[in-house]
């Protein structure tokens, strides 16, 4: 599982020397976002995905439990209509499947793009900084690399300030 590491950094061309330094370590450059305020000339460097942006993935995850129960309940009362209309009714347990897995589908589609619009609840902390023209780096790191590259950018940049690490930045088991 791979950790996100955020790093304020104080402008763009210590992003572009942060860029090439951690392509220097061996880091994929797919795994390097940044992300300024709007209208801030980034030149080359990678901006953050929708993913980093917007709380799309948690949108997609609520829908897809919301449109599952509903889709659930709605097979129920398709069950309880009479069928006069067709003479050959969908078995009990085939109805409530296929209305389970639609409402799953179009639920989970729905919510994620309205989600796309929502900015993510994480980056809320950094966007007084980002205001004042700073850039927010994102680093996906792999959980045994994650120190390391944390430290590398720490000893070698020190007007960068590390801003933690999302989903943990602690050990769970002693």
């Amino acid at each position: 599982m791979k950790r996100r590491l955020y790093f304020i950094l104080p402008n763009v061309k210590s992003a572009h020397a942060m860029m090439h330094d951690l392509l220097l370590a061996r880091v994929n450059a797919d795994s390097i976002h940044f992300l300024a305020k709007s209208g801030t000339p980034m030149g080359d460097l990678p901006e953050a995905t929708v993913f980093e942006r917007t709380d799309m993935f948690e949108g997609w995850e609520v829908g897809m439990a919301l449109g599952t129960l509903l889709g659930f309940v709605l097979g129920l009362v398709a069950l309880s209509v009479p069928t006069w209309w067709y003479t050959a009714p969908l078995p009990v347990m085939t109805t409530l499947v296929i209305c389970t897995l639609v409402g799953l589908m179009v639920g989970g589609l729905m919510t994620g793009l309205v989600a796309t619009t929502i900015p993510n609840t994480q980056l809320k902390q950094f966007e007084e900084e980002l205001a004042k023209g700073k850039v927010l780096m994102i680093v996906l790191a792999p959980f045994h690399r994650a120190y390391e590259i944390r430290q590398k950018v720490m000893i070698g940049h020190p007007d960068v300030a590390y801003q933690g690490t999302w989903p943990t930045d602690h050990v769970i088991f002693p």
